[in-house]
């Protein structure tokens, strides 16, 4: 049965924070608010977590994972960030899109994209998710919290709760966090390519 936390939107309690990094750093599989809805989110090195993942959302070995992070510096540790692209990324983060580039060494090699050897990245304009984000101290492995048979991601806490109690260690709740998932933007080619148009602005890069 799922751990169920309800915690202010705006200064979110630390005490519960720690809670769910704890569960986080024991190999638990969390949902938790973003800017652009909830995701599901483990450690990430969690291999168990990843496959928990996968069978939720029934995800084929094609999904890009997105390794959510604390800011800029964090996520240059992940990710090869061209010249070309630097101002692009710098520009847009933290915000609602999701950014697919070359993962660097550091990126477990199952969570790369098996052919293109990329990842996804992003950082979330949203206080719970960053009070989280420094807790732990290293990104969350992350997919947004879609159904197969929802046309749209789950944005209440409790029925997350009650949908997932079996299936999660816990549910983070601060309230609505909307219902439209990052624009998500190729970067690993030498144009930008938006593969999903979202919360973002896509024109920037179009």
């Amino acid at each position: 049965m799922a751990r169920y936390f309800d915690v202010h939107p705006v200064d979110p309690q630390r005490r519960a924070i720690g809670q769910v990094v704890e569960l986080v750093r024991s190999g638990g599989l969390i949902a938790y608010p973003t800017d652009s809805c909830f995701a599901l989110g483990c450690q990430l090195g969690n291999r168990e977590g990843l496959d928990r993942i996968r069978e939720i959302r029934e995800l084929d070995d094609g999904h890009h994972f997105t390794l959510v992070c604390r800011d800029f510096a964090q996520l240059g540790q992940f990710v090869h960030v061209s010249n070309a692209m630097y101002r692009l990324v710098k520009s847009s983060t933290p915000g609602s899109y999701t950014f697919i580039l070359p993962a660097t060494k550091e990126v477990p090699k199952r969570l790369m994209h098996p052919k293109k050897k990329t990842v996804g990245v992003r950082i979330p304009e949203h206080t719970v998710a960053q009070a989280l984000l420094q807790e732990l101290g290293e990104p969350i492995l992350s997919s947004t919290l879609l159904l197969p048979d929802h046309e749209e991601p789950l944005t209440q806490g409790w029925e997350i709760k009650e949908r997932l109690d079996n299936a999660v260690d816990a549910v983070l709740d601060s309230g609505d966090c909307g219902t439209e998932p990052t624009t998500v933007v190729d970067l690993s080619g030498d144009v930008p390519e938006v593969v999903r148009r979202g919360a973002g602005d896509p024109s920037r890069f179009e």
